[in-house]
């Protein structure tokens, strides 16, 4: 087909001649989205087809897009999210209870009442800590689950039972990963998983956050640069735009194509042609999601974006709505390190982490909401740990709270979650979840059910065997937190 001539060949014939060009990698995509060409049937024992083309899910969802706000570090569900007047009340006395301290070296036993008020909010009560008066406001809209468990008191350990199911193994796809691969792409010039990290530096356990695992590359999380470009080289240089662009494209892409040909399921060179075609569509798509200029100042302000402590974080919320009000299916938030980690002063650190979070993070569910995309986007608010009743160290300004997976909070909003509800409990001093206790595995079974799938029956085969996100670990769908079918 390519001869010593192909330098004379027109883009039209490129584009043609290409097998895995972008014209036909973008015709076959609108083919199949629109039913025009059959998707190759799966049989047992086999996986999904690899590629991102959306599928429809085994159940009917209620949710299409997720975004997870990951708290690394461990915020302190007693002075935020889970009232414990009993603890207030003892502060100072020894703890009775059994301590499983993670720094040996500062530990104590004395209980520390939380130093910050808790008030009732909106029309469910909910109790609030007034360290957090924009999640106050949207308290009707929230579930807050205090009876979170993982059995561990390490970030990593339970970083990684969140994200890929089992405590401390890496190597694992991340829930990210599962949903892009059974629900493919809802958009075909945007990444399906995205990943918006911080200025400050990656987050505790860097890449194992949206990892694929055992998977292709391709459904690992596309990481956006902190910073302004967060996508590098969209623009190609001048004297390569156009025609000469597009060849340019078809032409490795015919390489490409020839190469794996010669070499099938090379799983690295499959997701690395598809980065290639994504990356020409993503020239003018993700410029346009990435730019928050346009936005209304109402907008604007509403995410912080006009205050130094919150514009940062407040823009990537912004970015967070545009990305699935445009089809993305998974975005992850990530702040830098560990900012939650409050061993030390934690009278001091954990108002200004609040302070930097707060706000936007409560007015993305607001702006998702009067969207009317709150229906049908998933957000999920929380940390892998939570924070122990007693004092590590001295009982004044220096005091902090040692790591605690015994029991401790997260909230979720939309996506067919009920608002303005309070599930589960810790004990009177919140250390141990002890009624209606939420694991990891438990968390990932519901998120899969709301977006239309099975934790039981979605399946990867790897290493000789059916790999699943829970993976034969004890897992329920925690319907009480669901909101009531419609009737019809």
């Amino acid at each position: 087909m390519w001869t010593d001539h192909s330098r004379e060949i027109n883009r039209r014939m490129l584009l043609r001649g290409s097998g895995f060009g972008i014209g036909a990698f973008a015709l076959a995509h609108l083919l199949r989205q629109d039913g025009l060409v059959a998707a190759e049937p799966t049989k047992p024992g086999e996986n999904l087809p690899l590629d991102l083309r959306p599928r429809p899910p085994l159940l009917a969802p209620k949710a299409t897009a997720m975004i997870s706000m990951f708290m690394h570090g461990g915020p302190s569900h007693v002075d935020l999210l889970d009232p414990k007047p009993e603890l207030t009340r003892h502060h100072g006395t020894e703890y009775g209870g059994e301590v499983v301290y993670s720094f040996v070296n500062r530990a104590s036993k004395k209980l520390l009442g939380s130093p910050w008020k808790f008030t009732k909010h909106g029309a469910s009560g909910i109790e609030l800590s007034e360290l957090l008066p924009g999640i106050a406001g949207i308290a009707d809209d929230i579930c807050v689950i205090r009876s979170m468990h993982t059995g561990h008191n390490g970030h990593e350990v339970s970083i990684r039972y969140f994200h890929g199911g089992i405590p401390a193994i890496t190597g694992r796809p991340t829930l990210g990963s599962w949903v892009v691969y059974a629900l493919g792409s809802e958009s075909q010039e945007l990444p399906a998983y995205m990943v918006l990290t911080d200025p400050g530096g990656p987050p505790v356990d860097g890449a194992n956050n949206w990892s694929s695992g055992f998977m292709p590359p391709l459904y690992q999380g596309t990481v956006l640069r902190p910073k302004e470009p967060r996508i590098l080289n969209l623009d190609p240089p001048p004297q390569l735009r156009g025609d000469l662009q597009a060849q340019n494209l078809a032409f490795l892409g015919h390489l490409n194509q020839l190469h794996l040909d010669r070499h099938p399921g090379e799983a690295d060179l499959e997701a690395r042609i598809r980065s290639y075609e994504l990356a020409a569509a993503m020239q003018t798509a993700a410029k346009e999601a990435l730019d928050v200029s346009g936005e209304p100042q109402y907008i604007r302000r509403m995410y912080g974006l006009d205050e130094d402590h919150t514009r940062e974080y407040g823009t990537r919320c912004l970015i967070a709505r545009r990305l699935v009000e445009r089809g993305v299916r998974f975005v992850q938030l990530f702040l830098g390190g560990q900012p939650w980690d409050n061993h030390n002063s934690i009278k001091s650190g954990l108002p200004d982490i609040c302070r930097r979070t707060d706000r936007p993070a409560a007015a993305l569910v607001k702006d998702l909401k009067q969207r009317g995309l709150l229906e049908t986007t998933l957000v999920h608010w929380g940390g892998e740990i939570g924070r122990l009743p007693v004092s590590e160290g001295k009982l004044d300004d220096s005091a902090g709270r040692d790591h605690n997976g015994q029991g401790f909070s997260i909230w979720m909003a939309g996506g067919g979650i009920r608002g303005g509800m309070t599930f589960g409990a810790t004990d009177e001093v919140g250390h141990k979840a002890v009624d209606h206790v939420v694991t990891p595995n438990d968390f990932q079974a519901t998120v899969l059910h709301l977006l239309g799938l099975d934790h039981e029956r979605l399946a990867y085969h790897a290493n000789g065997r059916a790999q699943r996100l829970t993976d034969g670990r004890p897992a329920r769908i925690v319907r009480e937190i669901l909101e009531a079918p419609s009737v019809a």
